[in-house]
């Protein structure tokens, strides 16, 4: 099976340019391939998770990755998938962003002796002359074609400015550069970015009258078509100071049922007999399939150490026994008793305000230990924590633990 062919069948691909030509350079060739990665924060998240997986399987099949980052583009951001613009970054925060980035990529991807790269288009794109990129590559493009764009329609309804409408060109132009520097023929990306692909394909096709490529993913989409990886607390990152490796394996842990196959076929290497299988289970059997989706999709992103952590701190929690050395820890200090345990909580984002905090309890979906939490007045004592610490619970699925400095 070729590495389209897995790509196909566990559900990655989207749209593909040329698609028998590129099948045919998959399974002859040694592919150079890039994908563009945007140094908005100083952390991955879910949804590059999803591209990296892509780019492991092609690297395994022996092709050659391109992280690109975005020094260049960065300071301008991408208006795909926005109603406002971005913010611009600064030079010394896109060099701390894409050193973060290359961490977590080495978890995926392998960049020993040149199997891969890590690419900063900075290199090129701030060095260009603005009437030489014009007449270079101006010819090639359509206003009227790109104001058809996706990526653009939405912002057209709200203001578009020139910068953003000059990210199309800039992407496109950083396909090209690959190209001529590194031989690379394949752009991979979200399905979001088909528009800005396709520009970058027939740019090098047009110009260097050259064979190249586009491949798109489907997003991570839950059944209901909502994007996964948004938490209560913002997006899931792949950074353990962000996102704890607890966290991560929860949420996993609590997908819908019927998103469980789709996660185990993208989000791991389980082999798809094994992937079909364990998605077939029903009713209380599908909580086995979540614990393998957990535990696998945790020891990629942060290591089997803390899989195993993650898994046995669920486990303690939910039965009330074993270690709880690793759950969700809240550090309380003599300065802290004598408040009221829901400012406690919210201080420590358990709740995102009190008024949350209030309506929950209210409705019975938080425990104190074993009891229902009944009084949004009480007052934490060093008697909640005379046995060493105290558990709450808040809705079914979630649980904190509170222990003395």
């Amino acid at each position: 099976m070729s590495v389209f062919d897995t790509l196909k069948e566990r559900g990655y691909l989207a749209q593909v340019t040329h698609e028998e030509e590129l099948k045919k350079a998959l399974e002859t060739e040694q592919v150079t391939f890039y994908m563009g990665f945007d140094p908005t924060a100083d952390s991955l998240h879910v949804g590059h998770f999803l591209a990296l997986m892509a780019m492991s399987h092609m690297q395994k099949a022996g092709h050659r990755p391109i992280c690109l980052v975005g020094g260049g583009t960065g300071t301008v951001g991408d208006p795909s998938g926005r109603t406002d613009m971005r913010k611009m970054l600064t030079d010394e925060d896109i060099e701390h962003n894409c050193n973060c980035f290359k961490k977590q990529m080495e978890r995926f991807i392998d960049f020993s002796d040149g199997k891969a790269l890590m690419i900063n288009n900075g290199d090129w794109l701030r060095k260009l002359n603005y009437i030489e990129l014009l007449r270079d590559v101006g010819p090639h493009f359509s206003v009227n074609r790109m104001l058809t764009a996706e990526c653009y329609k939405q912002r057209l309804e709200r203001g578009l400015t020139f910068l953003e409408f000059n990210y199309m060109i800039m992407q496109a132009y950083d396909f090209m550069e690959l190209n001529r520097r590194y031989g690379c023929v394949l752009e991979l990306g979200g399905d979001d970015q088909w528009s800005n692909i396709i520009a970058g394909v027939e740019l090098i096709r047009r110009k260097e009258a050259k064979p190249s490529y586009g491949m798109t993913f489907n997003l991570l989409t839950n059944s209901e078509g909502k994007k996964m990886g948004k938490t209560a607390k913002g997006a899931l990152w792949l950074d353990p100071e962000k996102t704890s490796p607890y966290d991560f394996y929860q949420y996993w842990r609590n997908v819908a049922d019927s998103d469980v196959e789709k996660c185990l076929a993208l989000l791991t290497f389980l082999p798809m007999d094994e992937v079909r299988r364990l998605g077939s289970y029903k009713d209380q059997k599908i909580n086995e399939a979540k614990q393998v989706l957990a535990y696998e999709v945790t020891k990629l992103v942060h290591g089997e150490e803390e899989a195993k952590k993650a898994q046995e701190a669920a486990q303690a929690l939910f039965s009330g026994k074993g270690n709880m050395d690793n759950a969700p820890t809240i550090t309380i200090t003599e300065a802290d008793f004598g408040k009221k345990l829901l400012d406690i909580l919210v201080d420590n984002k358990v709740f995102e305000s009190k008024g949350a905090g209030r309506r929950l309890i209210a409705q019975n979906g938080v425990s104190i230990g074993d009891d229902k939490w009944t009084d949004v007045e009480k007052v934490l004592t060093a008697e909640d924590l005379a046995n060493g610490d105290m558990i709450v619970r808040k809705g079914k699925k979630k649980f904190y633990r509170l222990i003395k400095a």
